[in-house]
């Protein structure tokens, strides 16, 4: 169809089955399906991650064109901040606002936005830290420039300074900076002793400095005066006594601050808008970090959607070094449950198979209308009751599967099923060697099963004699029951385990102990085989479990 590259399927939300019942039963009709254009799938998918990154560049962009903007277009850069306030709103309500979740989800905040918020309070402190002590300097290497301006203007004064006739001072030259001559012009000087009329520049007119702070030295002092109205002053001053006079001249150069701070409000303009700028990008690099960052999060939701949904039976893909441990964990945790329900199912069909004899044998004699039916059915309920219990066990250990808690001491149950099987086998001999101390990861439970199905085998089918031997070996602690009897051929060691297979009919059983035995100690990752016994001329089965430290 032309158009099925831009179309896609996806079950009707009304149907209730999933996937996985539809696979497992092909006859099932499938639900029906609506059809989606793939634009729509795609603006749903990024709607959220693509207005975050929309706002964001509209809100740095305003507030950056307002900085480049010039000082008299004020309306324009209004306009400009309400648009860039109402999309920092918008963003909030966004980042703030609840991820649609699943019944039951309980969400605690959202990861991204925990990482974008932290990264921009951490780089505004970072930059207002940062930019306030660059101010200092900067403000601070202007300040000593036009102090040293100033500085090279009263030494040129004073030394350039004489006694006149009078005991008044004169200069022997002129001063070169033409607006000494200016009225009001913003630069001046002035030489006044106490008690003494001042004598100032042109520049000063009818205005007077004020004598200053109250200082004995030679030292140079300088200082801010707000003396003149509408007109800050800088002044610098230094006292001197001049050859052939006793007075203490005080020569003074004020000038107008308006240089000074326009400088520096210059600078400082454009220290914050390049802080500003460099803020806003990093803000703006950080979240396109988070959202890049978490990213492989958003895929494995996505696979994890796919696996529950039958679309897939493991997690695939390559994922980051962080995140594939947990992938790791999640697939060994499919695996184990999908291992569960294959051993439950063989469960099942070991217990149909042990309930199945005992069934015949009393729908047979209830058939034939025995004598001894009331004894039969009683000896095989108890048959069928020991398979049930047996089952159940089996099913509790498979949900204790590697647990680290499970553990059991070999030899007390070792001790256990010996004298068991001695009451139901006086006539036999059981002996056991090995360490007292050895313990195994298995429920105590499930150690006395399979001993117990191992020994009996040894005492029912052996010529009288049963030895046990316990061993530490490399991580496992390893178990051999070895018996006097004829032994199994090597052509059917593999087949004896199977559910129900018995080589000798002749007594009793049901062809599950070796069966039973095998799934225990594969739940609890052991093995078992069996060999030839060199001693004793039998069977020897060795059992290996791991070791409990």
């Amino acid at each position: 169809m032309a158009e099925g590259r831009d179309l896609i399927a996806v079950p009707s939300a009304d149907e209730p089955g999933d996937a996985q019942s539809r696979l497992a039963d092909p006859g099932v009709d499938a639900p029906a399906e609506r059809v989606i254009p793939r634009w729509r799938v795609i603006v749903r998918k990024y709607r959220r991650s693509g207005e975050i990154a929309a706002l964001i560049a509209l809100g740095a962009g305003s507030l950056a064109t307002i900085l480049l903007l010039d000082p008299d277009q004020v309306w324009t850069a209004r306009g400009l901040l309400a648009l860039s306030v109402l999309s920092l709103l918008r963003l909030a309500w966004v980042l703030w606002r609840r991820s649609p979740t699943t019944a039951g989800a309980v969400v605690t905040g959202s990861l991204g936005r925990r990482m974008i918020i932290i990264a921009a309070i951490w780089i505004c402190l970072l930059l207002a830290g940062g930019g306030y002590a660059l101010d200092r300097v900067l403000t601070g290497a202007v300040t000593r420039n036009f102090d040293d301006q100033l500085n090279y203007v009263l030494t040129s004064l004073f030394t350039s300074a004489e006694i006149g006739p009078d005991g008044e001072v004169v200069f022997n030259r002129a001063a070169a900076d033409q607006r000494f001559l200016e009225p009001y012009s913003g630069l001046y000087w002035q030489v006044a002793a106490r008690h003494r009329e001042p004598f100032s520049s042109q520049s000063l007119w009818d205005r007077r400095l004020a004598y200053g702070s109250d200082h004995n030295d030679l030292e140079v002092h300088t200082y801010d005066s707000d003396q003149f109205a509408g007109e800050r002053l800088r002044i610098v001053e230094r006292d001197i006594k001049l050859p052939g006079s006793p007075v203490r001249w005080r020569f003074q150069v004020a000038q107008s601050r308006d240089g000074l701070d326009a400088q520096i409000n210059a600078l400082r303009r454009t220290l914050v808008r390049s802080f500003l700028l460099l803020a806003l990008g990093l803000i703006v690099l950080a979240g396109l970090q988070t959202w890049y960052g978490l990213r492989p999060l958003r895929r494995l939701r996505g696979e994890i959607a796919r696996l529950r949904g039958g679309r897939a039976r493991r997690i695939e893909g390559a994922m980051p070094a962080e995140v594939a441990p947990m992938v790791e964990e999640l697939n060994a945790l499919i695996e184990h449950n999908d291992k569960q329900a294959e051993e439950a199912r063989r469960h099942a069909g070991n217990l149909a198979h042990a309930l199945k004899t005992p069934l015949t044998v009393i729908m047979n004699a209830a058939t034939a209308k025995a004598d001894d039916l009331g004894d039969t059915v009683v000896r095989e309920a108890r048959t069928m009751r020991r398979q049930v219990d047996h089952h159940l066990a089996r099913a509790r250990a498979v949900g204790r599967r590697g647990s680290a808690h499970s553990r059991a001491e070999v030899w007390p149950s070792l001790d256990s099923v010996e004298r068991a099987v001695s009451r139901l086998y006086p006539h036999v001999r059981i002996d056991a060697d090995g360490p007292h101390d050895l313990q195994v990861h298995v429920e105590r439970q499930d150690l006395d099963e399979m001993l117990g199905n191992l020994i009996e085998n040894a005492a029912k089918y052996g010529g009288g004699s049963v030895f046990v031997t316990v061993s530490a070996q490399a991580g496992f602690v390893e178990i051999l029951v070895e018996d006097d009897g004829v032994g199994i051929p090597e052509e059917e060691r593999v087949r004896i385990f199977d559910r129900g297979v018995r080589l000798d009919t002749g007594k009793p059983g049901t062809g599950l102990g070796l069966a039973i035995v095998r799934d225990v100690a594969e739940i609890y990752e052991g093995t078992v085989s069996l060999e030839e016994s060199e001693d004793l001329g039998g069977l020897l089965v060795r059992l290996r479990l791991p070791a409990a430290s």
